[in-house]
């Protein structure tokens, strides 16, 4: 039986790197505390399972020391102002998957003599943030009082998410890692991230945060696009960073979601704040927190009663039970993205991408569950 020796320091930084208690894996692998003490080593066979619990390229454990990992785009995550540090494999695989899914569009888009994006990358920082909300307004096509018709946050979101990929951006949407239901990711840590390309533009969002939120996220990381900055954000109203990459794109997403002059009109300072909170957010279809920042934006709110409130609030919505996660092939529409999806189940059957690669790159392995996610799209199987 062949054994390996590891270095104690790789087992304890995949350990911690992966977040999982260390109590529990203990009692997944007994052995753990006699390997770091260099008292037994494990066999190749336990090394791998070792590596998959904790998430871990199993390469990474034969190094000679723990490697320092970054987010492969621009990290402006941020708690109370200062950099977050290490990133989670959770977050770092999400990049990679998406990553790997934009490069296999962009193949796709020049074999099909596609146009590039006209306008990723048409935005600048010094560009005024209410004329640029109304370029991307127009561009989206996307109508306030339509909005305010839709019965819910949902079908605001699915609205959002339509308008975006008719015009050409691959948006995808996930509460999980892949299709691993397991490794859940955490808004805490992230709420979105974009991936700028003329051919092949991509928005992520976090799934896990409420509806309302990844309105938000959707129209800051949209900002992204036009700026043609790839970026991993922590996206909240409230916030105003000290990157001016995303204090501009913030204040994008607010006046492309709730225009100033819309909101004041809308505006009624006299009634209950939690009341008239309620009342702007089902009328412009966005998070409570998104329009406290507004009523603070329209002179409403000082500061000291704006931060107020915002903690209050969202501290209640931190206690709100978590949604279901609905029908199988829709969310795994929303998670591969419409545009990509159909596009990689079009070039498969017509023999250019292999059921492997196809598989590979939507998070399944069942011949069934390929076929039904393209009658979904109206794709003939």
């Amino acid at each position: 039986m062949t054994r390996v020796e590891i270095k104690s320091e790789l087992l304890r930084w995949a350990q911690e790197r992966s977040g999982l208690d260390r109590a529990a894996l203990t009692r997944r692998f007994p052995q753990l505390d006699g390997w770091e003490r260099g008292e037994s080593s494990p066999t190749l066979k336990q090394l791998e399972s070792f590596a998959k619990a904790t998430h871990t390229p199993i390469g990474y454990l034969f190094l000679p020391e723990p490697p320092v990992e970054r987010v492969p785009i621009p990290d402006f995550r941020t708690i109370g102002n200062e950099r977050i540090g290490r990133p989670s494999p959770d977050l770092l695989d999400t990049v990679y998957i998406c990553q790997q899914r934009q490069e296999w569009y962009r193949e796709f888009a020049r074999s099909e003599g596609e146009r590039v994006v006209q306008f990723v990358g048409s935005g600048n920082l010094t560009d005024d943030v209410g004329a640029a909300a109304a370029t991307m307004r127009r561009a989206l096509g996307f109508d306030v009082e339509e909005r305010r018709q839709l019965p819910t946050w949902t079908d605001a979101l699915r609205r959002f998410i339509e308008q975006a990929d008719a015009l050409g951006v691959l948006v995808m949407v996930n509460g999980v890692v892949g299709s691993n239901n397991r490794r859940k990711l955490d808004p805490r840590e992230f709420r979105g991230f974009a991936l700028a390309d003329s051919l092949a533009p991509l928005v992520f969002i976090n799934g896990a945060d409420t509806k309302a939120a990844q309105m938000f996220t959707l129209a800051h990381e949209l900002a992204h696009i036009w700026l043609g900055l790839s970026a991993v954000s922590d996206t909240q109203a409230s916030h105003v960073p000290e990157q001016e990459v995303e204090r501009w794109c913030n204040r994008v997403a607010a006046e492309l979601l709730v225009p100033l002059t819309v909101f004041r009109a809308e505006y009624e300072p006299g009634n209950p704040l939690g009341e008239e909170t309620n009342r702007l957010a089902r009328r412009f279809k966005v998070s409570t927190l998104v329009v406290l920042r507004r009523m603070h934006d329209a002179n409403g709110l000082t500061r000291d009663q704006f931060w107020r409130a915002y903690r209050e609030e969202l501290e209640r919505l931190r206690a709100l039970p978590a949604g279901s996660g609905g029908d199988f092939y829709l969310t795994l529409g929303a998670q591969a993205g419409k545009r990509f999806a159909r596009a990689l189940v079009v070039s498969t059957l017509e023999g250019r991408s292999s059921f492997t690669e196809a598989f590979r790159l939507l998070g399944f392995k069942k011949m069934a569950t390929f076929h039904e996610i393209g009658r979904s799209f109206g794709v003939s199987v």
